[in-house]
């Protein structure tokens, strides 16, 4: 059997698949767009007349289900054509031997030593050494934005750690190859050899090393004499200020850098860009880049990996599974990217926080994959160097393909000197009058630099593919604490949010670039931010317009109530269906439903705020790293799948006054409804009971957050302060809006 491109099947490197029930998706997407269409048809045709005290909430009720209802038929893209990538590893070995395969450059990124302490960066680095790959085509580059003498002193002792760690590995075929992952994983075996014994103690001793030294606040100079470059921090170093620093801490020489079984080691790189106050440094696209630039001056490898430092490598076979997207004849030429879906090994049973959310990797973004355009998310993605730095995908009518420029070869140098070239590769001054973050490398100006180089990359004429497989490749840590997800949430609506409203809009800059299922599929996440304004007008106006009597939904006896009920329970029901077809428990999708209304009313909202206000020119672009390791009492919540507010921030306020807003609308609708006789009672019921059961519902979604209001006294609940803001504010809304 024969692809299109002529080649056998059982020969190719990797096969493309479509998604199971594409036609009953369709159809019951068919049928729920008919709803939605009657949901509009009822608010136009039973809108109160001018002058009515409802007029204004229905208005408000029937713009927000308009939006609704476009963000849904978005929604649509990312499952319409869902197609699902799978490569032969088998295949990749019968063509091309270990001397035949490319070399790679894997970047990792860390930007400061306590949010990201260096022992948690050091297990990223050396499970990506000891990938199972030829180690002398290996080259992990390591970019610290912090500058710091710690994470240098980590990466030397990993360097020799190194030399024993990966022979155990390749002996005991060892997974994962994160030390703390493997070791936490295996500490339970009854029977452990004296090997995985001894191994484990130089691991324990490398730790308490490197902890020390971080927790005595200096790198000690006994160990600052042993190597020469700690030097660079002789001149008052800080986060913000330094200079550009540089060190090939392994060079991959086959006589000196060898482990204990004398194979070569990969090789290994510090890297610090220069920081000054004067200067801006573009986050991560900023190091991003300045690491393209080195790497092309040490290994200029033609694939390049990038990871988040606590993102390591949970299956060594990744590097080859990879390789079989890019090195598969014809259906390969155009792939610039192969992007993984974010995984965490910290997760609980019912993913408390909904991080991952499954349905979105497992469903979603296969589906925009579809079109030849998967997202690119900033970690564990594999990239073609070419594209990644800037060049066009050009193909010729008769179908020969080529690049318009052509990746050169450099010669080799001596270390110093490659240092030294290096670093002026980096200083403040290198991208001035250049095209790196314009037409060159990682997009500058956007707090989601993954999202729109992704869609740049697209619209040079590139393709990119989405890769989910059975045995997840990276495992990173996801956040434990409720304020940490809401900020991670926040920043990445807020940075997707300025691309829609950028020269990026993929409906602008993508036109006739990319398919327009493509564009769409985009703006599905680049629309986050807005989603709030309806969202929070429908979990507030309802509330309040119970207080008052008035009715903003059909009599559940009326057929106009049926479009509503088939809309609300078809879309859950399928919610579910796919959520438990992704390895999820009923408890994990509540959990998620909870979430979402907790993003898209508070993180989602000021992202909105805070983007309208920058447009104007108010305010600048911030960059929050988000904390990945927690206190031991915040663990032990977070393991109990207890939620952890703990905090007074406007978010939480936000959220707790959202809920405080409904019960006392549920509360005090009821009562009102109760206190009448029998016949209008009934009349009552049947007039209220949708807007009564939307109330009730957000009521019961919300159930841990009058816990940590009221109940709860550990340091994960609710401060007083956030129950008296949110009590206040709830009740003045009450008020002002019945006056």
């Amino acid at each position: 059997m024969r692809n299109q491109h002529g080649e056998t099947t059982s020969s190719a490197l990797f096969q493309i698949k479509q998604g199971p029930y594409g036609g009953a998706y369709r159809a019951f997407a068919a049928t729920v767009m008919a709803g939605i269409s009657l949901i509009w048809a009822y608010r136009a045709a039973v809108m109160p007349p001018a002058g009515q005290s409802g007029r204004w909430p229905w208005i408000g009720m029937f713009i927000s289900e308009i939006l609704f209802g476009l963000y849904w038929i978005l929604c649509q893209s990312v499952r319409w054509r869902i197609t699902y990538n799978f490569p032969s590893k088998q295949q990749l070995s019968i063509r091309y031997n270990d001397d035949q395969l490319p070399n790679v450059d894997i970047f990792i990124c860390t930007a400061d030593p306590i949010i990201e302490p260096p022992v948690l960066v050091i297990n990223t680095v050396l499970s990506a050494m000891a990938f199972d790959y030829p180690t002398d085509k290996l080259a992990i580059y390591l970019s610290d934005d912090g500058g710091s003498d710690f994470t240098f002193y980590a990466l030397i002792e990993a360097s020799n750690f190194a030399k024993h760690w990966l022979p155990f590995c390749r002996k005991f075929m060892v997974e994962p190859r994160s030390p703390e992952a493997y070791f936490s994983l295996h500490s339970v075996l009854p029977h452990r050899s004296q090997e995985y014994i001894d191994m484990k103690k130089l691991f324990d001793k490398m730790k308490e090393r490197i902890n020390s030294v971080v927790e005595m606040g200096k790198v000690p100079k006994e160990i600052r004499d042993q190597n020469k470059g700690f030097s660079e921090w002789d001149n008052g170093v800080t986060k913000q200020n330094h200079q550009s620093i540089v060190k090939i801490i392994i060079n991959g020489q086959i006589h000196d850098d060898v482990d204990i079984d004398g194979c070569v080691l990969p090789k290994l790189v510090y890297m610090a860009r220069e920081k000054r106050p004067q200067h801006p440094h573009h986050f991560k696209a900023g190091a991003m880049n300045a690491l393209i630039r080195v790497s092309s001056e040490i290994s200029n490898a033609p694939f390049i990996l990038n990871l988040d430092c606590d993102m390591y490598s949970n299956n060594p076979d990744t590097i080859k599974e990879l390789l079989c997207f890019f090195l598969d004849g014809k259906r390969s030429h155009d792939i610039a990217f192969v992007q993984f879906p974010q995984d965490f090994d910290n997760i609980t049973k019912n993913m408390l926080y909904g991080i991952p959310d499954r349905v979105v990797n497992e469903i979603e973004l296969a589906g925009i994959s579809g079109f030849g355009t998967a997202l690119y998310c900033g970690t564990g993605c594999f990239h073609r160097r070419e594209a990644l730095s800037g060049k066009k995908y050009i193909e010729d009518l008769n179908g020969s393909v080529h690049l318009d420029v052509q990746t050169k070869k450099k010669v080799p140098k001596p270390v110093n000197e490659l240092e030294e070239a290096c670093k002026l590769l980096v200083d403040c001054n290198f991208e001035n009058g250049s095209q790196w973050g314009k037409e060159m490398g990682l997009v500058y100006g956007c707090p989601v630099e993954d999202i729109v180089t992704g869609l740049t990359v697209q619209c040079r004429g590139w393709r990119s593919i989405y890769y989910n497989p059975k045995k997840r490749a990276f495992l990173g840590v996801a956040p434990i604490s409720l304020d940490v997800a809401l900020v991670q949430y926040k920043r990445w609506s807020e940075g997707m949010f300025q691309i829609f409203l950028s020269k990026y809009c993929p409906f602008i800059y993508g036109h006739g670039k990319i398919k327009f299922g493509a564009q769409m599929g985009y703006c599905v996440y680049l629309l986050w931010a807005p989603l709030s304004i309806p969202m929070l007008y429908y979990a507030t106006v309802p509330a309040l317009c119970l207080l008052q009597g008035i009715s903003l939904f059909p009599e559940v006896t009326s057929l106009w109530a049926i479009p509503f009920a088939y809309v609300f329970v078809t879309k859950n029901c399928w919610s579910i269906v796919e959520a438990i077809t992704c390895a999820c428990t009923l408890k994990a999708w509540w959990n998620l439903q909870r979430m979402l209304l907790f993003r898209r009313t508070s993180a989602f909202f000021f992202s909105f705020i805070d983007t309208i206000i920058k447009q104007l020119g108010f305010s600048q672009t911030k960059f929050a790293v988000t904390a990945k390791v927690g206190a031991e009492d915040v663990s032990k919540r977070y393991e109990q799948e207890i939620l952890e507010f703990g905090s007074s921030n406007i978010m939480c306020t936000m959220i707790a006054t959202v809920a405080m807003l409904n019960l006392f609308g549920l509360l005090l609708g009821i009562k009102n409804v109760a206190t009448l006789d029998l016949e209008l009672f009934y009349k009552g019921l049947n007039k209220f009971i949708l807007q009564t059961v939307l109330c009730g519902l957000i009521v019961l979604i919300n159930l841990p957050t009058y816990e940590a209001l009221f109940i709860r006294r550990d340091k994960g609940c609710l401060p007083s302060s956030s129950l008296f803001k949110s009590v206040t504010l709830a009740l003045l809304a009450c008020v002002v809006y019945v006056l």
